[in-house]
């Protein structure tokens, strides 16, 4: 099978999110972002790639609300909508770093968004239980974060984006300070709980390779001011086991999105 250089089709039907124009200047004068027009599909595991930069992470953060777009707006298509008409996105993020609170168990870790929400200890138990569970530390429940590996503390920052069961996991770079072995189990791991739970990622990293193996759709962003330069769909079956990385297709998908990737760090800003 051989990959077509088209780009693929808008999912814009089908947005669970949308960034509409989207521009960012920081205080500084910095251009973070302009003219970013992205579609994030209900059901898709979109991959945001390029240079560092290129406004990834700030795109990633605007979508939390975690910060304001200078123009430009953000739309949630499907979005239900509280009394005072802000749309309730059912985001879960997991950050570069997993920020754990180093005083805290892991349970009490996870717990923290629910106990945010009101959720008494009691009553959050099974939801944390079966949080702890999907990534595989139910054993773990009472240890603390400096009893944990690098790559369980990543786990325990999944789970804690999961317990409130988002429709949509946003994902800054959250293995890149691993080293190769534990990326590839926890990206592994991710994929079986994204076909397992259904739920829609967003993710953000400088990896071809992570990229391909990853997501179903590759947006390629050009250096700054960060803006959409390519957008491709990556058409091969899931599950993504140890005989795709190795095959002519994924080879073939990563000088396609690595070409892009060249074309991106080179862009300039016509703008």
């Amino acid at each position: 099978m051989s990959v077509s250089p088209a780009s693929a089709p808008s999912p814009r039907d089908r947005s669970i999110v949308r960034l509409e124009h989207v521009a960012k200047t920081f205080s500084n004068g910095t251009v973070a972002l302009a003219d970013l027009n992205l579609d994030v599909a209900e059901g898709e595991f979109l991959s945001l790639l390029g240079p560092s930069g290129c406004g990834k992470s700030t795109a990633l953060r605007i979508i939390a609300g975690l910060g304001e777009p200078t123009s430009g707006a953000v739309a949630w298509p499907k979005a239900m909508y509280d009394a005072s008409g802000k749309p309730e996105a059912e985001i879960g993020f997991v950050f570069q770093e997993p920020t754990l609170m180093p005083w805290a168990t892991v349970f009490h870790n996870v717990w923290l968004p629910l106990r945010l929400k009101g959720v008494s200890k009691a009553a959050a138990r099974t939801r944390v239980a079966e949080a702890l569970e999907m990534v595989g530390l139910e054993k773990f429940s009472a240890a603390y974060p400096r009893e944990l590996s690098g790559g369980m503390k990543m786990r325990v920052s999944i789970a804690r984006a999961l317990v409130t069961r988002p429709r949509l996991l946003l994902m800054d770079e959250p293995f890149a300070a691993l080293d190769e072995i534990t990326r590839q189990k926890l990206n592994d791991d991710l994929l079986k709980l994204y076909k397992q739970f259904g739920f829609t990622v967003l993710f953000v990293t400088h990896s071809v390779f992570e990229s391909v193996h990853l997501s179903s759709r590759i947006v390629v962003m050009a250096a700054r001011p960060g803006r959409v330069i390519d957008d491709i769909a990556i058409e091969a079956p899931y599950p993504r086991d140890r005989a795709f990385r190795t095959s002519p297709l994924y080879a073939e998908y990563c000088r396609r999105v690595s070409d892009s990737l060249v074309a991106a760090i080179g862009a300039t800003d016509h703008l």
